[in-house]
């Protein structure tokens, strides 16, 4: 099968980007040199748009996708441009929400702080 393409607009961390890259055909928006060019070249192709919020996704980025299904976007965002859009849903982020990833969520804190003081690498390090 093969995977969606996705337009990725910012860096993400490496926990985050590896996951990204193994599920995903990625194009990195933000390491084109032409990025206009870029998008002449596959936007026909890309199915979703992965973005931070202070990043966005622009109107040429948008208009360049015609097969647009999803804009994935984490942080803050500006959304007034989005709620006049009929194909919009807007909702915070809650994919975390669960009590078994509450308990993950924990378990990596406490993980974090066994490695720590026992002198081994972090499993999430903050760079």
């Amino acid at each position: 099968m093969e995977k969606p393409v996705i337009l990725q607009v910012g860096p993400y961390p490496q926990w985050d980007q590896e996951p990204l890259d193994a599920a995903f055909r990625v194009y990195r928006y933000f390491e084109s040199a032409d990025k206009a060019a870029l998008l002449a070249e596959v936007g026909l192709t890309i199915k979703a748009i992965a973005t931070r919020g202070e990043l966005g996704a622009n109107r040429a980025m948008i208009e360049a996708c015609p097969n647009l299904e999803l804009i994935s976007v984490y942080g803050v965002a500006s959304t007034r441009r989005f709620l006049a859009l009929d194909n919009v849903l807007l909702q915070p982020h809650h994919a975390s929400g669960t009590v078994e990833m509450r308990k993950a969520m924990g378990q990596l804190v406490r993980d974090n702080l066994a490695d720590h003081f026992a002198g081994q690498p972090l499993p999430t390090p903050v760079l």
